[in-house]
């Protein structure tokens, strides 16, 4: 049955799921509830489990808040939660996934997964193997008789192709294959993997659900189908964040949507303004027409984020990039992204990519857009290339 919430529109049922001030003596928020063990009265009780909470690893209000909430959003059956968001993923994995069975991956997923595959998944008999993002259909050609899984990321990993994912999962879904993918770019906010026929969609709460850099959170949401199955697998490692974390996670969300928009607002005006400067070849972010997969971004989602990426003009080599980026004033360096501050880092996919060929024709960098000054965003990226500038030209 759907939450009566789910009536409203994104942004009031973002400020009304996961909290039930009647059940708190008024008070607006699920306080944190920290506890391992829970108490039965009678031993009829104990041994049937005649409680609504069990022990600690199996939910508390606090958990059980975030989960029924992240449902609700995501058009689940179910969510089960992790401290991290590569452990969300391996948790995802873990439930479609056996010895024996093989793995397509795309070849732009973010790279400690493509770890976890070669190393514990392979460890354990799983063979994995990488498809080129934009493939879209002709997946179909690559699917073996004990493929059991297909892991999409949509955009893509630093180098952010949209993938044709209603292509994808109608053919896994014929071939009897489950998918997974990797939302945390766009969040359900702005792409409802299931609705689009995703069986697992999992998210970094690190990003945009903490939204303030303090936070290591991983979420896997489930279609009816596959919940049980994602479930058991939870319950067999009772890997889940601790209660702090639950708390800072449901207080995010509640200005999670504001944020998105600001961030998309201002994530597509420095990607507009980076287009006009002479040293940049390439912009490389979903909306913009020139991104790969841009046709689908525009049928399939409803907005963008502030996390894109552009390419250099091939003149520029390291030694004047590190001068561009050393000496930056706003713009910090740093691997994680949505929160308020503004991030920056130089990436080489050809590292990595074995499918698929990254020659962007130019040093590539990640950018992550905060709530700075926007006037003053530009004066640091301007200050920045004019000394690309002049170390490439001295």
């Amino acid at each position: 049955m759907k939450h009566k919430d789910s009536i409203h529109a994104i942004s009031t049922q973002l400020t009304k799921l996961g909290r039930n001030p009647d059940m708190q003596h008024g008070f607006v928020n699920t306080p944190i509830y920290r506890g391992s063990t829970v108490v039965f009265n009678t031993v009829d009780d104990l041994e049937n489990s005649r409680a609504k909470y069990i022990y600690g690893t199996l939910g508390t209000p606090t958990i059980e808040s975030l989960e029924t909430a992240w449902s609700e959003i995501s058009g689940a059956a179910g969510t089960v939660l992790s401290p991290s968001g590569l452990g969300a993923l391996a948790l995802a994995l873990l439930t479609t996934l056996k010895s024996g069975d093989h793995l397509l991956m795309t070849d732009s997923a973010y790279r400690p997964t493509r770890t976890f595959c070669s190393t514990l998944l392979e460890k354990f008999g799983v063979e994995v193997s990488y498809y080129d993002p934009l493939i879209a259909e002709k997946i179909v050609d690559l699917i073996r008789p004990n493929t059991s899984t297909i892991l999409l990321e949509s955009p893509g990993s630093q180098s952010f192709e949209i993938q044709d994912v209603p292509a994808i999962t109608k053919i896994a879904r014929a071939h009897n294959i489950k998918t997974i993918i990797d939302n945390t770019w766009a969040t359900p906010l702005f792409f409802r993997a299931h609705d689009h026929g995703c069986d697992l969609s999992v998210e970094a709460g690190t990003k945009y659900l903490g939204g303030h850099s303090d936070l290591l959170m991983g979420l896997v949401t489930a279609n009816a189908e596959t919940w049980p199955a994602l479930r058991q697998t939870y319950d067999s490692m009772s890997m889940l964040p601790g209660a702090e974390d639950c708390f800072l996670a449901l207080r995010g969300m509640r200005t999670m949507h504001l944020r998105i928009k600001e961030a998309e607002r201002r994530g597509l005006e420095i990607a507009q303004w980076l287009l006009e400067q002479p040293e940049v070849k390439q912009v490389l972010h979903p909306a913009i027409p020139s991104c790969p997969g841009h046709d689908i971004w525009k049928r399939d989602f409803k907005g963008s984020t502030g996390l894109f990426s552009f390419i250099l003009h091939p003149e520029f080599e390291k030694p004047a990039l590190e001068a561009m980026l050393d000496n930056m004033s706003l713009f910090s360096m740093g691997y994680s992204w949505g929160g308020f501050e503004s991030l920056i880092i130089p990436f080489d996919c050809s590292e990595y990519r074995t499918v698929t060929t990254w020659a962007p024709g130019g040093l590539a960098l990640r950018i992550q857009i905060g709530l700075e000054d926007m006037d003053e965003l530009k004066i640091d990226l301007r200050l920045g290339l004019d000394r690309l500038n002049r170390w490439a030209h001295s």
